[in-house]
């Protein structure tokens, strides 16, 4: 297991490295000038140089990459040009918000799929098969951004059930009871589309499972077919294990429309207002710490899959 786990962390090492690569190349390929958002467009030519030089502007593309990575390691992601804090500060109550989130939305995505694919695998061709595979390819080919606009407007604003926005009641905040309420809608539209995936794919692996030489021995020996069809999805675990993991750093980086439309305040909504304001050092620090996440989270997933399933590891 260690060696597999090291063998893991090994692959990460470039791939974190050309994540880094990329976003700082993206970052600086986005119109707008940083210096004259922070100054101002008539500011005079001096500010603009002492300015520039003091956020090192003034250095080769190269070597503004070596100075921004050697500080990124050290957790050092600049400083909000329109705010004047920490980017990693700015960024650190935007993650704990978008990862409340993620993880409502990944619980739907979970127990959704799998009683979707569960459903379409044991009883195909009836009407809970049909109804499954249905609610299945409905929920992938729902655009997010319109099941989010169609739940505030019907759900929230049509009945005024569920709030239309925000993490708590600005006026008085309740607690979890409140945050759940809030948490809702957004939770909904951000897990059909990667609820529709887990379901579809853990439909097809429990199927394979379902017609193989194991389940016809389970029934060969008088096995209730509840308990052939627990057998089936047990060993399916793994797979549900792997595309849930997946659905998981999708969600995590994929919520910038909901966060937007909920006014959430999460990444998403951050990175969306930073880049209306042109800052730039925050845009740079959110994107670079989605994608960290996105591949931490498949390498607890690799590393959760090695320690179910053996065959994994060798």
């Amino acid at each position: 297991m260690r060696r597999f786990l090291a063998g893991r962390i090994l692959l990460a090492v470039p791939t974190l490295i050309g994540v880094t690569v990329v976003v700082f190349v993206t970052v600086k390929l986005i119109p707008g000038d940083p210096v004259a958002a922070f100054l101002g467009p008539g500011a005079p030519a001096q500010a603009r140089a002492e300015l520039a030089e003091r956020l090192g502007l003034n250095a080769p593309v190269p070597g503004q990459y070596a100075s921004w990575l050697a500080h990124a390691i050290t957790g050092d992601l600049g400083v909000s040009i329109a705010g004047q804090r920490p980017v990693t500060e700015v960024l650190g109550a935007a993650l704990g918000n978008t990862l409340v989130l993620a993880f409502a939305a990944f619980s739907l995505v979970v127990v959704g799929g799998a009683l979707l694919g569960a459903a379409g695998a044991a009883f195909p061709g009836r009407w809970p098969g049909r109804s499954g595979d249905g609610l299945a390819t409905l929920a992938l080919s729902a655009p997010q951004y319109a099941v989010a606009l169609l739940l505030v407007a019907f759900v929230a604003v049509g009945t005024g059930v569920l709030p239309p926005g925000g993490m708590h009641d600005a006026a008085d905040p309740g607690g979890f009871g409140d945050l759940t309420a809030h948490l809702v809608l957004p939770a909904t539209a951000a897990a059909l589309v990667p609820m529709g995936l887990t379901a579809r794919m853990f439909r097809a692996t429990l199927t394979g499972l379902l017609g193989g030489e194991m389940v016809e021995h389970l029934r060969a020996r008088g096995l209730p077919e509840r308990v052939v069809l627990l057998h089936a999805a047990h060993n399916a675990a793994p797979a549900l294990l792997t595309i849930g993991g997946l659905q998981l750093a999708y969600l995590v980086e994929g919520v910038v429309f909901v966060e937007t439309i909920f006014s959430w305040p999460g990444l998403g909504h951050l990175l969306f207002t930073a880049l209306s304001q042109r800052d730039l050092p925050v845009v740079q620090g959110g994107v670079l710490v989605v994608a960290v996440s996105f591949v931490g989270i498949n390498l607890l997933v690799d590393t959760v899959h090695a320690l179910i399933d053996p065959r994994v590891r060798r």
